[in-house]
């Protein structure tokens, strides 16, 4: 029938008219029709095949229905029976998506080699050792010694005062005093941002 209207005289009126008449397609109220009957049925299918991705289920159902419209012949026995059509097409497409992400090989991310790196860096703790050393160096030594065994080796008031011989409010006023002292020396070096 087509091809009779084409070799016409109204045939070849309207070619002359519109060079390029692309393919036959869908009309917009069958397709609308078609989605309305089929579109709810098919998501849910799509979504279960997908494991509930979402996304790629509403992918499947859109360019399944893309090539519906393009291939109006398929719906000719009308709207009910198109179904099992509609059903096989989508199965295709969603097998085909399947396939390009296996076969494409993984994405790397962006993420900057800076951040696979360590956080902390061994020969800072080295730098800062040394830092303090030359800064506790300048203390008087019973408050460095006081300084040394409640900070840097643990132990309890209690404890360097029975080493010390001497009493406890004696080792937590060394204590006080030594760091009183120990501040602006490190701020000085820049190794304390403010001195109290």
């Amino acid at each position: 029938m087509a091809e009779e209207a084409a070799a016409s005289p109204e045939g070849a009126q309207q070619r002359a008219e519109h060079p390029y008449r692309g393919p036959a397609t869908l009309d917009q109220d069958t397709l609308a029709e078609l989605y309305r009957v089929h579109g709810p049925g098919l998501l849910r299918a799509m979504l279960r095949v997908t494991s509930g991705d979402r996304g790629k289920a509403e992918d499947i159902l859109q360019e399944t229905f893309l090539r519906a419209w393009q291939n109006p012949a398929a719906i000719e026995r009308g709207i009910e029976e198109s179904r099992p059509w509609l059903f096989t097409v989508a199965r295709r497409i969603a097998i085909d998506h399947f396939r390009t992400a296996s076969a494409r090989a993984r994405e790397v991310g962006v993420d900057s080699p800076d951040e696979y790196a360590g956080t902390h860096d061994p020969y800072e703790d080295v730098i800062a050792a040394r830092d303090l050393a030359t800064a506790m160096a300048e203390l008087q030594p019973h408050h460095r010694d006081v300084l040394v065994e409640l900070h840097l080796n643990g132990r309890s008031t209690a404890e360097v005062a029975a080493a010390f011989g001497v009493p406890v409010g004696t080792v937590k006023s060394r204590n006080f005093y030594a760091v009183r002292a120990l501040r602006p020396i490190l701020s000085a070096r820049g190794i304390l941002s403010v001195a109290v």
